[in-house]
């Protein structure tokens, strides 16, 4: 029988240092890990939308496809009054809203953005203290927001749009201007030069990569370019979010793990969901179920709207092509041409000499843009 070969007692010692270096390794590698879990997930603040609504909504699709309600608040509390001035009191609205759809197989979305001025049935809610908050006819869309929370928010925009709401991104004005620092900024092209001294932007015309400070002011501003109207500003708002996934999507977070936990610290302090998104690992689900989306794999359209024959300064969906656009998200369909030939022409894209033109309406005597009033600057 060969002997066994005993190893050298100095080779010994090295291979069990080595062996314990490396089960520490292991070991803190662990605890680093649930400590980021766990800290990102208390960073999360969400809202239980399926238990406030109860069952009478809109059935959710079964082939895959989803929808988001993504709100920007216009809340000025703490940071927020700061970077937005102002004041709303303790109230907050929905200053930007978007019905993200996400077909079948997760390889494209369509966002159609719903102008805050937008005249609505608003439903029946209860606010976040469980109080009632009554409904009214003829409301602002982004009412229902300030007066029951993101519960009523998703109620409106469920009878809105007949399509069930499976998720709900709520950002304020310091939370977006935090996570466009945290990707490193976002390029934005003007052919025309913006000077807003409400929002504070001042943008010669060229190409500009802004930091979060400066792009929120982007998608705030619209007094200093185009015709000064909220479906102006909407079209700055497409321009950033095609903006921001260009950058994301540049970035490599997967294989630089200290900039994927500086970002997934800010983006969960930034947000609200609903208590399905309302952990880390929901999130990241998400990401992975969209990360094939690019700004090429996006449509983006506001919901065609006219001029409220009773309000100048308020609009209402134009007919029949606002119902067309729903039916085209609830077939899973993308949205008709027609309606994506009749949009708003980006204000800071226009040509610098060209005349602000407005989207096509149903009538002659309709016109699409909402005159800003002293409640619509908020």
């Amino acid at each position: 029988m060969a002997e066994h070969k005993r190893v050298p007692t100095s080779r010994r010692k090295v291979l069990r240092v080595a062996a314990c270096a490396f089960a520490a390794l292991v070991v803190l590698g662990a605890g680093v890990a649930v400590y980021a879990y766990v800290k990102l997930n208390g960073n999360i603040k969400s809202v239980d939308i399926n238990a406030r609504l109860g069952d009478a909504r809109p059935p959710a699709a079964t082939n895959g496809s989803f929808n988001i309600l993504v709100l920007g608040s216009d809340s000025r509390a703490g940071a927020n009054g700061d970077l937005a001035g102002g004041d709303t009191g303790d109230s907050a609205r929905s200053d930007t809203a978007m019905v993200v759809h996400v077909n079948q197989d997760h390889s494209h979305a369509e966002i159609v953005s719903i102008p805050r001025d937008t005249l609505v049935n608003r439903p029946d809610c209860t606010d976040a203290n469980g109080k009632p908050a009554p409904g009214a006819k003829r409301a602002m869309y982004n009412s229902a927001f300030e007066n029951g929370g993101a519960a009523c928010a998703v109620k409106t925009t469920e009878q809105l749009t007949g399509l069930r709401m499976d998720h709900f991104v709520q950002v304020d004005f310091a939370g977006f201007a935090r996570v466009v620092d945290a990707i490193g900024g976002a390029t934005v092209t003007t052919t025309v030069a913006i000077h807003d001294k409400d929002s504070g932007l001042d943008l010669p015309a060229g190409e500009h990569h802004l930091d979060g400070t400066q792009a929120l002011a982007f998608v705030r501003t619209r007094h200093g370019v185009g015709d000064g109207s909220d479906l102006g500003r909407i079209e700055l708002q497409k321009q950033m979010v095609k903006s921001l996934l260009q950058q994301a999507g540049g970035m490599g977070l997967f294989s630089n793990p200290v900039k994927l936990w500086a970002i997934g610290d800010t983006v969960t302090k930034s947000i609200t969901t609903d208590s399905a998104l309302g952990s880390v690992s929901a999130l990241v689900g998400l990401v992975q179920e969209l990360k094939g989306i690019g700004p090429d794999q996006l449509g983006m359209v506001t919901l065609p709207v006219v001029t409220a024959p009773s309000d100048p300064n308020r609009v209402v969906e134009q007919q029949p092509q606002a119902d067309q656009v729903w039916a085209a998200l609830k077939a899973d369909h993308a949205i008709p041409q027609a309606v994506v030939a009749a949009q708003p022409q980006n204000p800071a894209q226009a040509s610098p000499t060209a005349t602000p033109t407005a989207t096509p309406t149903a009538t002659p005597t309709a016109t699409p843009t909402a005159v800003p009033t002293a409640a619509a600057k908020r």
